[in-house]
């Protein structure tokens, strides 16, 4: 395709990608009670050929040619470290100073029962060539541990905030938690990518490249960038010029990561926590969001969608195969997380909210298992086993919540009752079951 021919194939497909987002991301919130991020996830992989190339190959092939697969990467990634950067832009570190304890251990826990079930998986996979040419056994087992106790943070505070939960301490426990098992995960994640690295060196440059990037970012950077929040209380509001600023500031820091042999949603996520709080987040927020939302990450969900051939799980045995990683994955990570909180002095409801809000795996699990096929971890049969597993596992998280604890607690007063266009919740209305 010549360069005229890809901006023509590139806007008509964003224009669908955009559509069928949004669409689909109202079709599940309106009936299904599910945030639209759930919408979006499905939505990608009615684009790719596992629904649209089966039923319309030579549409889906006028709408994304192989050629335009590169840009639609850019796209993608440049959406997907955005989007990292605005949730360590919201990352509050007072909800670890408050829930300590029972987060550490409920994150502790949701950590170690899935990579006990990874250890028990990984030689059983590995002997069904599901895993990448040359990947070790060490590495497939950290990644899929990682895989399956990811939590997908921002669906998590998302789903918290919509169910009334965000002042609550079964809330401010959750997202405690699932902010411990991310890092966790990540860092799993970044050990098993400076492992793929082709040698001791690369390996060493990528752990502690980005190791010193996030030690430096952390502790130096606030102090550094903190000029940058003077500079929007000075104005009032977050200019260009600032903006343009920050923009620069992700780009290199993405960069970084990825020049370190990572992956650029670290740089993204780090600079994101670093920044100072106050006007400067609440505006970028503000600014930046909407269009990343909108544009950015739907370009990631579609190019994951693209990679996802559920037509390969095309035998009873490799359905079996996905049904028993799906149900290793939500029984892990649920009782685990359940067990712990109860330990911690949670009574059972509430600890079985916290189980089931912490197995919603959405957009963090997509990117994790995008990185492994990028990097040839996982094949493309297993990446499809596991989108399936983070579509499953997130559909599930708010209607098993409304079950174990929601209902309840809305008809006990608890929680107020939840408005049915917006699903915010309506303070000081009737109590009601849903």
């Amino acid at each position: 395709m010549t360069t005229a021919e890809l901006s023509v194939a590139f806007f008509l497909q964003m224009a669908v990608i955009v559509a069928a987002c949004r669409a689909m991301g109202w079709v599940v919130k309106r009936f299904f009670d599910q945030p639209q991020v759930v919408g979006e996830m499905i939505a990608g992989v009615i684009l790719g050929p596992s629904l649209l190339g089966l039923l319309a190959p030579d549409i889906q092939h006028m709408l994304f040619p192989k050629e335009t697969k590169s840009v639609l990467y850019v796209g993608a990634q440049l959406g997907v470290g955005l989007y990292m950067f605005l949730v360590g832009v919201g990352f509050r570190s007072d909800h670890f100073k408050a829930n300590a304890k029972s987060a550490l251990a409920v994150s502790l826990s949701g950590m170690t029962a899935p990579f006990l079930v990874a250890i028990l998986l990984t030689p059983w996979l590995m002997s069904l060539n599901l895993f990448g040419a040359g990947v070790q056994s060490f590495q497939a087992t950290l990644f899929m541990g990682a895989a399956i106790s990811i939590t997908a943070f921002p669906v998590l505070a998302r789903i918290i905030q919509e169910r009334g939960l965000t002042r609550t301490p079964l809330g401010s426990l959750s997202l405690s938690a699932g902010a411990i098992d991310d890092a966790g995960a990540w860092t799993v994640l970044a050990i098993v990518l400076a492992s793929l690295g082709g040698g001791a060196a690369v390996a060493v440059k990528a752990i502690i490249g980005g190791g010193l990037f996030a030690l430096f970012m952390l502790t130096m950077g606030p102090k550094l960038l903190a000029p940058l929040g003077r500079w929007a209380e000075r104005e009032g509001k977050v200019t260009p010029t600032l903006l343009g600023v920050i923009v620069v500031l992700f780009m290199l820091s993405a960069w970084a990561m990825d020049a370190a042999g990572l992956h650029s949603v670290f740089g993204g996520f780090i600079l994101g926590a670093a920044m100072p709080r106050g006007l400067l987040t609440r505006e970028l927020k503000k600014q930046l969001e909407p269009f990343a939302l909108a544009l950015l990450v739907p370009m990631f969900f579609t190019f994951s969608g693209l990679n996802t051939q559920l037509t390969m799980v095309n035998s009873w045995a490799l359905a079996g195969i996905a049904l028993v990683i799906l149900a290793g994955s939500i029984a892990a990570k649920g009782l685990a997380c359940w067990a712990a909180a109860r330990l911690t002095g949670q009574d059972n409801a509430t600890a079985m909210g916290i189980g089931a809000l912490m197995n919603a795996r959405g957009l963090m699990e997509l990117i994790i298992i995008n990185i492994g096929l990028q990097k040839g971890i996982i094949g493309p049969a297993l990446f499809s086993m596991l989108v399936v597993m983070a579509i499953v596992t997130t559909l599930m998280a708010s209607p098993l919540f409304e079950i174990v604890y929601g209902r309840k607690a809305r008809l006990s007063g608890e929680l107020g009752a939840l408005n049915e266009d917006d699903e915010e919740p309506v303070r000081g209305a009737p109590a009601t079951a849903r």
